[in-house]
Parts: structure tokens; C-alpha cells; sequence
């Protein structure tokens, strides 16, 4: 018997393999599926600015980075001892001002030549919810835990979504027009803003993602990642404790899905290879100094130069 509505996932056309370069923006899932390239080795570069939720902060990040806009004090303030920016993560926040803004404007040149050179850009949209400061009437990407009072809450609709799509693909096709952009909506449940709140936030993702690749006939991808997590893994033991954030073991299974669809078949093996490194590295002996041990570290040591002979980019 089937236990499990399985979601039909086309091939990908534009693959990823070892010569892939990739930037992944996004909410805190993009850096779960981030920590799985990292793992298996391929060339990936997460959130430089931070964790983003809503499409605006990306776009706008996105923006700054390919247009060399650089950060100004008038960007950032001053509060509970600490300078931060609205634009970016809580993260990247700096007791020294000018130590601040020199970080945030090497990401934006790092970042600008990262997106420039990707053969991959994906993107994972967690909310439609936002915060928008009523002194200056933008929309903030954080709000480093600021007085709520000084900000309106609101809801994208489908059309801002669509046309924030819109503009994303654009600044990224001027630059780069042969990366393939990967869309996929958050799988992680925003229920402080509601539970109806938090269906409609994802739906307006959704709709907006696949309206606006009808309207531009566009040759970019969408991976269910929600989808998965609501229908094939539909049931509460797939959740963290919080009940809110996918386990470990539905994050590989997404992971799994998104490898099969995704990734290029070519691939497998060399992952396979590393998967078995990333293993030994772990490995901890009863004796460190015993013959066997020091065999299997000589061994180890010349599967990660065979490697690295290949694929000069990785580190172990």
C-alpha cells in the first residue's frame, strides 16, 4: 500500500553538477538545503546579508549588489549598543559603526560578482507578511526588535509579489541572462502571524511564482518544497519541537527530492565519494595510534587528494 501522495517532479533542464556555481537567498530554509551543498562540497555561497523572508528584502538586496550601491550611515542606527541596518540580517548587526559598514559593503561587491558569475540562483520566499517603518514608509527586511509601534504590518498581494519576481528576474538576466533561477516557498509554518494568516501568506507565494512564470513563459524553475512538506510528509513527527521547522529527516527527505529532480545524475558518484569522506572525517577512534587507525587515515587522506585533484574548490 501507498502511504504517501508522491509529487511529480519534472528533470530539471539546467542541471546542477561540480562546475556549478550557486547563491542562495532566502529564509532560514534556504540555509537548510545550503548546509546540504556545503556538506556534499559544491560551490555555494548562502545569504551573504542574512536570512530574508519576504521578496522585497531579496529584491533589494539583489539590487544593491548589481547596481554597487553601497551602504551610507544613512542606512543604518544606532540602538541597545549595537548598529544595525533594516535592509539586512540581525546577524550581521556590529558594535563598530564604520567595522559595519565596510562589512556590508565587501558583501555587496562580493556579492555582485557571485550572482554575476552563477551558473544557479535559488530563492526561497518564507512569508508574505512584512513590516513597513512608518517614518520612511519602506518596507524592512528586519526589524532587530524595534518598537513596534513604529511599523505597519501588511500582507504582499499576489501583484506586488508577481511584479517583485518580476524585477528580480530582470536585474539578474541584464547581468547574468544563462543562470537558471530556482524558486521554492519555505516549508517552515509562520504561525505568530496566524494560522489562516500564515495559509494565505504562502499561498500568495505560490500563486505569485507560478503567475509570473505564465506571463513571462519563463525557462526558470519552481521545486514544491512546501508542497512536499504539506502533502508527502503530512503528518506532525516531520516537525521540530516548535512544531514549526522541519526535522532533520524531512529536510533530507527534501533534500532527497530536490537531488533527484535537480541535481544532475552525472553527480551522484562524486557524492557519493564525498558523503564517504565527510564520514571518516567524523570518525573518532578507540585508539588513535593503532595500525588499523592509522590505515584507514592513509587511506583517507588519498581519497581527499584524488578528490581535490579534481575539483580544486574543495576543503575537507
Amino acid at each position: 500500500m501507498n502511504f504517501t501522495t508522491k509529487i511529480p517532479i519534472s528533470k530539471s533542464n539546467s542541471p546542477i553538477d561540480y562546475s556549478s556555481k550557486m547563491v542562495s537567498l532566502g529564509s532560514c530554509f534556504a540555509v537548510n538545503m545550503a548546509e546540504k551543498f556545503d556538506y556534499f562540497k559544491f560551490q555555494n555561497t548562502c545569504n551573504p546579508f542574512g536570512i530574508l523572508f519576504h521578496p522585497l528584502a531579496i529584491e533589494n538586496i539583489i539590487l544593491k549588489a548589481l547596481n554597487l550601491k553601497f551602504f551610507t550611515e544613512e542606512d543604518i542606527f544606532f540602538q541597545n549598543e549595537r548598529w544595525h541596518c533594516f535592509d539586512v540580517h540581525s546577524d550581521l548587526s556590529n558594535t563598530n559603526k564604520e567595522d559595519f559598514l565596510q562589512v556590508l559593503n565587501g558583501f555587496v561587491k562580493t556579492t555582485n560578482k557571485q550572482i554575476t558569475e552563477a551558473s544557479h540562483i535559488i530563492i526561497t520566499y518564507g512569508t508574505s507578511w512584512v513590516y513597513r517603518n512608518k517614518q520612511t514608509e519602506k518596507v524592512v527586511a528586519n526589524c532587530h526588535k524595534v518598537s513596534q509601534n513604529q511599523f505597519d504590518k501588511e500582507i504582499l498581494s499576489v501583484a506586488t509579489i508577481e511584479k517583485s519576481i518580476q524585477n528580480t528576474i530582470d536585474l539578474i538576466e541584464k547581468v547574468n541572462p544563462k543562470c537558471a533561477i530556482i524558486f521554492t516557498v519555505s516549508p517552515v509554518r509562520h504561525i505568530k502571524d496566524g494560522f489562516s494568516e500564515n495559509q494565505r501568506s504562502k499561498a500568495n507565494l505560490i500563486s505569485a511564482i507560478h503567475s509570473t512564470f505564465e506571463i513571462r513563459n519563463t525557462t526558470n524553475i519552481y521545486f514544491p518544497s512546501y508542497e512536499i512538506m504539506m502533502d508527502e510528509l503530512r503528518d506532525y513527527r516531520f516537525y521540530a519541537e516548535d512544531m514549526l521547522h522541519p526535522t532533520q529527516v524531512a529536510i533530507d527527505y527534501i533534500w532527497e527530492r530536490f537531488c533527484n529532480s535537480t541535481i544532475s545524475e552525472n553527480a551522484f558518484l562524486t557524492m557519493e565519494a564525498v558523503e564517504t569522506i565527510q564520514k571518516g572525517v567524523l570518525h573518532r577512534p578507540f585508539n588513535s595510534n593503532s595500525e588499523s587507525h592509522l590505515k584507514f587515515t592513509n587511506q583517507l587522506e588519498l581519497k581527499i587528494s584524488k578528490l581535490k585533484s579534481e575539483f580544486s574548490f574543495m576543503k575537507f
